[in-house]
C-alpha cells in the first residue's frame, strides 16, 4: 500500500511541476485546445488545427491569467503552430532526448482545454525511426502513446516518469493512437516558423494518384509503381516542363515514387526554384526531363 501511495504521490508532484509550462488556446470557432510554453519570452507551441481559423487568440495561464496571442506562423504538415504572446513570467519547457525511452515506459498526457490542468496516464506503445506525415512533413521519430487523449489535449506534452518533456501531442496523424512530435522536429519548425513565418515547400502543380506498372513498363522504369497525373495545373512548373494530363511519374531526383507522400516529401525537402531530373512514362514511352521546383502558396 505504501509503495502504491508513493507512486501516486509522484505523479501527481510530476503534473504540478509540469503545469505551469501548459496553457490553454482558444482560438475563434474552435473549443479550447492545449499549448506549451516554448520559450519565457513569450513564445507558445500548439497544434496547427488547433488554430485553423485562427481570428483572435487568447491564452488561459494555470494560474488564472489570460493574455491575447498573435499568430507567428504554422506547419500544417507537421501540425504545428507558433503564437507570440507578451504575458509576463512564463515558464518554458524544454524538450528532452528520446535515448534510452523504449515501448512499455510509463508516460503522462498533460491538457489544459478547460479550466484546470488535467492529465492521463499510459505507456510508450510504439517508438520507430524518422517518417513522413500524409501532407509530407518530416518527422524525426515516431512516438505513439495508448495514453487516452481527450478533446482539448492536443498541442499538450507527453512526459515521461521523470517529468521529461519527450514531445508534443496531436490526435490528427492517427485515428486510434495518439502521436507525440519530439523534440528534434519541435525545434527544426519552430527555427523556420520564427525565420519565414511558415515553411518553404516545392510545388509542381499536378494532381497525382499511385499506380502500380505492369510487366514491361515497370522493367522500363525501373519501377513498380509510379504517379499518374489527374491534372496539371496551367500555370505550374511541371506544365511548363511539358508535363501532361495521363504522365505518370515515375522517378524524381533519383528518387522512386510509391505514394503521393513521396512526391510531397520530396518537394518539402527539395529548394523551391532548384532544377531537378525526372523520368515519366507516356504512351509507353520513357522520357527525362527537367522540372524546376516552385514555391507553394
Amino acid at each position: 500500500m505504501s509503495d502504491l501511495l508513493s507512486f501516486s504521490q509522484s505523479i501527481a508532484s510530476l503534473v504540478e511541476r509540469i503545469a505551469p509550462s501548459v496553457v490553454r488556446v482558444e482560438a475563434r470557432r474552435r473549443h479550447g485546445a492545449t499549448g506549451i510554453v516554448w520559450s519565457s519570452d513569450g513564445h507558445i507551441l500548439t497544434t496547427s488545427h488547433a488554430v485553423e481559423h485562427e481570428g483572435q487568440i487568447q491564452i488561459s495561464l494555470p494560474e488564472g491569467r489570460t493574455a491575447p496571442a498573435e499568430l507567428v506562423g504554422r506547419d500544417p504538415s507537421t501540425d504545428l503552430a507558433l503564437l507570440k504572446t507578451e504575458a509576463p513570467g512564463l515558464t518554458p519547457l524544454a524538450p528532452a532526448p528520446l535515448e534510452g525511452l523504449k515501448v512499455g515506459h510509463l508516460v503522462l498526457a498533460i491538457g489544459h482545454p478547460g479550466r484546470t490542468t488535467r492529465a492521463t496516464l499510459g505507456i510508450v506503445s510504439a517508438l520507430g525511426d524518422e517518417w513522413r506525415t500524409h501532407a509530407g512533413g518530416r518527422i524525426h521519430r515516431y512516438l505513439e502513446t495508448d495514453a487516452d487523449l481527450p478533446p482539448g489535449f492536443s498541442g499538450g506534452p507527453l512526459v515521461d516518469a521523470q517529468g521529461r518533456f519527450l514531445g508534443l501531442l496531436t490526435a490528427a496523424f492517427s485515428r486510434t493512437a495518439a502521436v507525440a512530435i519530439p523534440g528534434e522536429t519541435l525545434t527544426r519548425v519552430v527555427s523556420t516558423l520564427k525565420e519565414h513565418g511558415g515553411i518553404r515547400r516545392g510545388y509542381l502543380g499536378v494532381g497525382a494518384y499511385p499506380v502500380r506498372l505492369p510487366q514491361p513498363l515497370s522493367s522500363l522504369a525501373g519501377a513498380d509503381t509510379g504517379l499518374i497525373f489527374l491534372s496539371v495545373d496551367p500555370d505550374g512548373p511541371a506544365h511548363r516542363a511539358g508535363l501532361l494530363l495521363g504522365d505518370v511519374l515515375v522517378n524524381l531526383g533519383g528518387r522512386s515514387l510509391e505514394g503521393v507522400e513521396d512526391l510531397l516529401g520530396y518537394l518539402a525537402d527539395e529548394k523551391v526554384g532548384s532544377t531537378v531530373p525526372a523520368k515519366v512514362l507516356r504512351a509507353g514511352e520513357l522520357r527525362e526531363v527537367s522540372l524546376t521546383i516552385g514555391k507553394r502558396s
